[in-house]
């Protein structure tokens, strides 16, 4: 084989390795679409349920708050940003994009936008924190701000079995 061949083939297949690379946002999202299920566990505000389901072929994930008032989160890819948009109880909508710690178990989710949002300091999540412990095993803190003030609450959630 020639130099320029072999070196040919080298070049293609660190190509195709690239391309089949998952970057950070896409395997945070590869881990939340292993979280479907029931998962039970306490906050400060008392017990609390949260379900998770893949829905829409695979290409998004329901998180359903259960309590006082339900609430519902949808999480999914936008290119290569892995987004949350929260449908809140205070009757706007957040959209918060996805920051991944150094060892992937930790993502923070930031606020970007928001639709039905009277004013820029209204009641609105501004972040949510989602650690994952172990596969039966997650946080997630949701910091709600209001007026220049945030008001944070932990969930310490594990899977039901």
């Amino acid at each position: 084989m020639t130099k320029f061949a072999s070196r040919l083939i080298v070049a293609l297949a660190l190509a195709t390795a690239c391309a089949v690379a998952q970057s950070d946002a896409q395997k945070a999202f590869t881990t939340i679409k292993a979280m479907p299920g029931t998962w039970e566990g306490t906050s400060q505000e008392g017990p609390v349920q949260v379900t998770f389901r893949v829905v829409g072929g695979g290409t998004s994930v329901v998180s359903e708050i259960l309590g006082k008032e339900d609430m519902v989160s949808m999480f999914h890819m936008d290119g290569k940003r892995l987004l949350l948009t929260h449908y809140c109880s205070v009757g706007n909508q957040p959209r918060m994009a996805a920051s991944v710690s150094p060892d992937g178990k930790t993502f923070t989710f930031t606020y970007v936008d928001a639709t039905n949002l009277a004013a820029a300091d209204a009641g609105h999540m501004q972040q949510m924190i989602l650690t994952v412990i172990d596969p039966n095993h997650h946080t997630e803190e949701w910091v709600f701000a209001d007026h220049g003030r945030e008001h944070r609450v932990t969930f310490d959630l594990r899977r039901k079995a």
